[in-house]
């Protein structure tokens, strides 16, 4: 799962396809953390908001996968600047595929 800017979401998804990621899921969220929120302007009055836009990418692959997934969304989605977002990895108990009934690394 990674929390990112979301002007950096096709350079993610480019890096992932480039790895035979086939799937993901992206939802818009908001949050903070050091960056504190933003100022923003409208109908020329000037507010603050304590929660700024992100995108929330979730992919699940095989463990032997996973550091390159992480490495190469860090190197996407790395701007540089305050904000860049984060990276979690999580264990997945178990994957089964809705329309064949797969399980394991067959329903990824």
């Amino acid at each position: 799962m990674a929390i990112i800017k979301p002007f950096k979401l096709d350079d993610v998804r480019e890096a992932l396809s480039s790895l035979g990621i086939a799937g993901m899921t992206v939802s818009e969220v908001k949050g903070f953390g050091r960056q504190k929120g933003q100022t923003e302007i409208y109908r020329g009055a000037e507010y603050s908001t304590n929660m700024v836009p992100k995108i929330k990418i979730e992919v699940v692959c095989d463990d032997d996968l996973a550091p390159r997934v992480v490495e190469a969304t860090q190197a996407a989605a790395n701007s540089g600047a305050i904000g860049d977002g984060k990276i979690f990895v999580l264990d997945v108990g178990q994957a089964v595929r809705i329309r064949t009934g797969e399980t394991g690394e067959t329903a990824l």
